[in-house]
């Protein structure tokens, strides 16, 4: 079956919208290029919309068809009333049944010559991620060790985790981390500083090496609703 076949086959296959649960997405481009795009076109199986593909924040809230199992980022827009193939390569990602909300995270990928993006759905149901807590992602080659409030963290390369709230409360609390380069066993200093906790708010945190710089830099998003 050729890709794009199996494409619309998988973003049609709707089932009963009706008695499927709200889903909703947020978007973000981390450390995009200027050069790549500011803005695509989302489609859910059901529907195109515009969606913007922010650096350093996440997008607003985008509603997807209640019972779509699939979404692709596309150039342009397409009437889907005429079933066009979808063009072969598009970036696809699977969304699971049991999924109602998710942020899909896009990463550079200049080969991909119809958008240059990869999709990475992340499961934020609130049973999976609650209000107040934090999920940390290590986007580097090394350990990450510290104390994030009244948490622990440790984290090996390449891994992500979630932790509970930090603090109780709206409140600063202390956050101390430290990176232990491969092939050392001495940890090096991070960052020291306080942070404000917000029990309303969701945060999401990378730790990323960038090309250029041996230390590894923390980016912070909050995820209000």
């Amino acid at each position: 079956m050729r890709l794009f076949s199996f494409l619309w086959i998988l973003f049609t296959a709707l089932g009963n919208a009706a008695d499927a649960p709200a889903r909703t997405c947020r978007i973000l481009f981390l450390h995009g290029p200027d050069d790549a795009p500011q803005t695509l076109f989302l489609f859910d199986g059901a529907q195109y919309q515009e969606v913007e593909l922010p650096r350093m924040n996440f997008s607003p809230v985008y509603r997807l068809h209640p019972a779509t199992s699939a979404v692709a980022l596309l150039p342009n827009s397409i009437d889907p009333a005429t079933k066009p193939p979808l063009p072969a390569g598009a970036p696809t990602a699977t969304i699971a049944e049991q999924v109602t909300d998710c942020y899909l995270l896009l990463t550079h990928d200049p080969s991909n010559k119809v958008a240059p993006v990869k999709i990475q759905v992340i499961d934020t149901n609130a049973t999976q991620f609650p209000r107040g807590h934090m999920l940390w992602f290590n986007l580097t080659p090394h350990q990450i060790i510290g104390d994030v409030g009244s948490a622990k963290l440790a984290m090996r390369p390449q891994s992500r985790r979630t932790i509970d709230a930090p603090a109780r409360g709206q409140k600063d609390y202390h956050v101390h981390i430290r990176f232990v380069p491969p092939g050392q066993s001495r940890p090096e200093p991070l960052c020291q500083t306080n942070w404000t906790h917000d029990p309303r708010s969701r945060t999401v945190v990378f730790l990323y090496q960038p090309p250029s710089s041996v230390t590894p830099r923390i980016f912070a998003f909050p995820d209000f609703r």
